[in-house]
């Protein structure tokens, strides 16, 4: 459990503080409290999930923990953050909730009261070194914590120190009936889910607008992947908390490895780039988007002809998504379009059966939400056996990943891989696009690559 707040986390070559040294810094500081209207962006939708949880598990005590620190190396820690369960119940998504535990206290017959369990800001008092010694929690190393009347404020839930939580005992996020009901809570989005999830988007469409004006200087760079990269990690970081996911730019051969996140390839204008990319935004929500674009602003015959088989059968899966359909549907409605195009073009003797599998390898979709791969815990019946309800977030990305070792293949499909991803939100009427800005035709892409190396000329 926790670590206790009062453990000092100082360097191996710290000097000791003295008395005199802990004296004088304890000493005039100014007032520097939070807004009294502070509130977390999530404060006003987060009251009814915690309800919602609540009615699963009548009389129980659940616990939820943000999650703690992890040594990247030697002193240095991985940038934290917190698990997508507490976020959701709390609305608190900062480095600074490493440690915090959320508990959901039985009270009444039915209900439950919320409890935050935090680490506070450390008072500036002599005796207590943390403040300014503490590398790991410190507010002079790593930034301010609000102290437990302003963590009270800003989610609108009873806050104790981490220190008296103690070990608790309950159902732990880590039990599998309670990380499905959390997961399963989670499938439909409210509304301000689903704009948190348009910003992310939103954003993510202006990153690979930022991508494409770089391919001047990603092609004369020897590792242009990385160029490609960082690119689109710098749109991630000024916009939001960064990517939701690790960004997969792939040139060439290396499409064809699906979470190729290497990323150390040179870029050949006579290739195409897979960038499978998404911005997480402050909420922690993510967008999960690709695009495959010709590296010379033009596709070649064989790059346009897988390119719009893969394209019709990314139609056809979109098409396929309505209230009340299974949710496979949609992926079945894109792998007939891919094993009817695969036997065409004679690489499959027969449409029927499996064996276009071995070029496509995977689905053509999942959840998204707060995770990239959202509510993957749910149980089968719920999700991947489930049906489609308004308000659900998903992707729909069939891809064909056609292996450069590939002896079924003719020679000029060899090392080809393409996919291409949107973000959708589930309606009434069928599904809505959220990733619409961004062309998904042959036409539309090379248009909007020319129109964006134009104005950068």
């Amino acid at each position: 459990m926790p670590q206790s707040a009062a453990t000092l986390h100082t360097g191996s070559h710290d000097l000791p503080a003295s008395a005199e040294l802990s004296r004088f810094m304890a000493e005039a500081w100014a007032l520097s409290a939070l807004p009294d209207s502070a509130r977390v962006p999530a404060h006003a939708v987060t009251p009814a999930r915690r309800a919602r949880l609540s009615a699963r598990f009548p009389g129980e005590r659940l616990i939820v923990p943000a999650g703690e620190l992890t040594v990247r190396s030697n002193d240095c820690d991985h940038r934290f953050r917190p698990h997508s369960a507490y976020a959701w119940l709390t609305g608190l998504t900062g480095e600074d909730q490493a440690g915090g535990v959320l508990v959901m206290e039985p009270s009444g017959p039915h209900g439950h009261e919320a409890v935050l369990y935090l680490r506070p800001r450390s008072p500036r008092v002599d005796g207590d070194e943390e403040f300014y010694r503490d590398r790991r929690y410190g507010e002079f190393w790593v930034g301010r914590r609000p102290d437990l009347a302003e963590a009270e404020r800003l989610t609108g839930i009873r806050c104790a120190h981490l220190d008296s939580l103690g070990a608790p005992t309950g159902r732990n996020a880590a039990d599998p009936e309670l990380a499905a009901a959390l997961a399963e809570l989670r499938l439909v989005k409210d509304a301000w889910e689903v704009e948190q999830l348009q910003l992310a988007v939103d954003h993510t469409t202006a990153g690979f607008e930022d991508v494409v004006r770089a391919l001047p200087r990603a092609l004369a760079h020897p590792r242009g992947e990385r160029w490609i990269e960082g690119v689109f990690g710098l749109r991630a970081r000024a916009e939001g908390n960064g990517t939701g996911y690790e960004t997969i730019a792939a040139s060439g051969a290396h499409a064809c490895v699906l979470h190729w996140i290497r990323n150390d390839g040179r870029l050949d204008r006579g290739d195409l780039l897979l960038l499978d990319a998404g911005v997480e935004t402050d909420s922690l929500y993510t967008a999960d988007i690709t695009r495959t674009l010709p590296l010379s602003g033009r596709f070649s015959p064989v790059q346009r002809q897988v390119y719009e088989l893969v394209l019709a059968a990314q139609d056809a899966g979109i098409a396929a998504l309505r209230p009340g359909a299974r949710f496979r549907d949609f992926h079945r409605a894109a792998m007939r379009v891919i094993s009817e195009g695969l036997a065409e073009w004679g690489v499959l003797k027969d449409a029927r059966g499996d064996l276009h599998r071995r070029y496509t390898l995977c689905g053509s979709g999942h959840m998204l939400g707060l995770d990239v791969h959202d509510c993957a815990k749910a149980r089968a019946g719920a999700y991947l056996d489930g049906v489609l309800e308004e308000g659900q977030v998903l992707t729909v990305e069939p891809g064909l990943y056609l292996q450069p070792d590939d002896e079924t293949l003719p020679a000029e499909l060899r090392g080809v891989g393409v996919r291409i991803e949107d973000d959708l939100v589930v309606t009434a009427e069928g599904a809505r696009l959220m990733s619409g800005a961004l062309p998904r035709t042959v036409a539309g892409v090379e248009e909007w690559m020319g129109t964006l190396l134009d104005a950068r000329a």
